[in-house]
């Protein structure tokens, strides 16, 4: 087993190690020691450790999460060497990976072997366990997340069992597992539902706010996957459709793809969000520049590469799933709040949706659902802002996502959360004794 600072302690123990910060830099952990297990034998073997130590216990991914979900004070398990794909069985249309692989590394392994995940979210530097575990999503309107695509899994218990879980085998941990927030258990290997791989026909362009939002149901029922940005100070919003091509592949062109993905979406942007922050007054003029910067553009490629974009201005992040029959009026109400208020808001909301779905803590668990995401530049101050947009989404039902910043509790969650309870019975039964615990989660699920 790898250790942290390349010194190996006794029986998997690990060694002292740094401050673990996440991605967006606003939460900082330190664990007394740190492994980095290459197999699911070392995991076994640093959890037992842990728990023969009196630590608990918390797995990392790549930090892309705006919570602390994976901080701790006890025993960090980082992902650097539990990843690889293990298996494909094209015949089954399943891929089996371990934990800590990045979806980066799935993806093009994915398209080597001529396959795909039917859906994905946007950014692909995220470990495979840490993007289900948080309920990472995409947009669709058929199709949902990462977790909801997982046929199986292996899972590393409190006690240092394996358990294999499927529909078949402990079918009630599967059902909990697949979106488990860490608080089961350390996952080691996930196996994904895959098909052959496909086209994609992204189809970019700018529209109104009213519009959009006038038009949203239609937009949805329309497109397999469409989503847009609303850029607060403003009517303008960017609309983006994708749907299945049965080609060929025409992908955005060198020169048009840099402009349109490093110049204006992160390098310029990035300059924007930083004149901003330093002069608050200048962002509702900036806003009505960038908001018709990007330019309406049509192109077809596979999917990874049409669902995913590169991410390099770093922010802070609250979203919110909604019935998606609350959208306009949830829309209409931030758009207002945004008008009335002192608030100055560099970064554009982002919408999205997914289909009901059955697992018990999904942010569509049992419903059709509409994702309402705010976002601020790191740096900002962003606390009113994002408060008085959670108003808004716990007045219409909202489910936070649970890798993103919120100040939801366990009442509140259980009320929104029909299966809350099947949940928190599984954790009892897994880890009575709360290895895998933190002050996140007892926040989130209860003591």
């Amino acid at each position: 087993m790898a250790v942290s600072n390349a010194v190996r302690g006794p029986g998997g123990r690990g060694s002292a190690t740094g401050p673990w910060r996440n991605w967006a830099g606003n939460v900082t952990a330190r664990p007394a020691r740190s492994v980095t297990p290459a197999s699911t034998e070392e995991l076994v073997a640093a959890v037992r450790a842990a728990a023969e130590d009196g630590l608990t216990v918390k797995a990392a991914g790549t930090g892309h999460s705006f919570t602390p979900a994976a901080a701790t004070d006890g025993l960090l398990i980082r992902p650097e060497r539990l990843t690889g794909v293990r298996a494909v069985d094209r015949a089954a249309g399943t891929v089996t990976v371990a934990a800590g692989t990045p979806l980066k590394h799935l993806n093009e392994t994915l398209a080597a072997h001529g396959l795909s995940l039917t859906n994905m979210g946007d950014i692909m530097e995220q470990t495979v366990s840490g993007a289900a575990g948080t309920g990472t999503h995409g947009t669709g309107r058929d199709s949902a997340s990462i977790a909801a695509q997982i046929t199986a899994l292996e899972l590393v218990t409190a006690d240092g069992s394996v358990l294999t879980c499927s529909a078949d085998e402990n079918p009630d941990v599967f059902a909990a597992a697949r979106l488990g927030l860490g608080a089961l258990g350390v996952i080691s290997e996930l196996t994904f539902a895959v098909e052959p791989e496909f086209l994609l026909t992204a189809r970019e362009e700018p529209m109104g706010f009213d519009e959009v939002t006038d038009r949203f149901d239609e937009l949805v029922a329309e497109n397999e996957h469409f989503e847009f940005y609303w850029f607060p100070h403003t009517g303008n919003c960017n609309t983006k459709r994708n749907n299945r091509s049965q080609g060929p592949a025409a992908p955005p062109g060198r020169v048009g793809a840099w402009i349109e993905d490093e110049l204006l979406s992160n390098g310029v942007f990035q300059v924007a969000c930083a004149v901003g922050r330093a002069v608050p007054a200048a962002i509702p003029g900036i806003a009505k520049v960038s908001s018709r910067a990007l330019s309406a553009r049509t192109y077809t490629d596979i999917p990874y590469k049409v669902f995913t974009s590169p991410r390099r201005v770093r922010f802070v992040e609250m979203e919110y799933a909604l019935p998606r029959a609350a959208a306009a009026a949830a829309l209409g109400e931030l758009k207002a709040l945004v008008e009335r208020s002192d608030f100055r808001i560099s970064f554009p909301v982002e919408v999205r949706t997914a289909p009901a779905d059955d697992l018990v803590l999904s942010t569509a668990s049992g419903r059709d659902t509409v994702y309402i995401a705010v976002h601020m530049y790191r740096g900002t101050p962003y606390e009113a802002y994002f408060a008085a947009a959670e108003r808004i989404m716990t007045a219409h039902e909202g489910r936070p996502h649970w890798g993103k910043l919120h100040t939801r509790d366990a009442d509140y969650l259980a009320e929104v959360y029909p299966r809350f309870g099947e949940f928190t019975a599984v954790r009892d039964r897994l880890d009575p004794e709360r290895r895998f615990a933190n002050a996140y989660l007892r926040r989130v699920l209860g003591a």
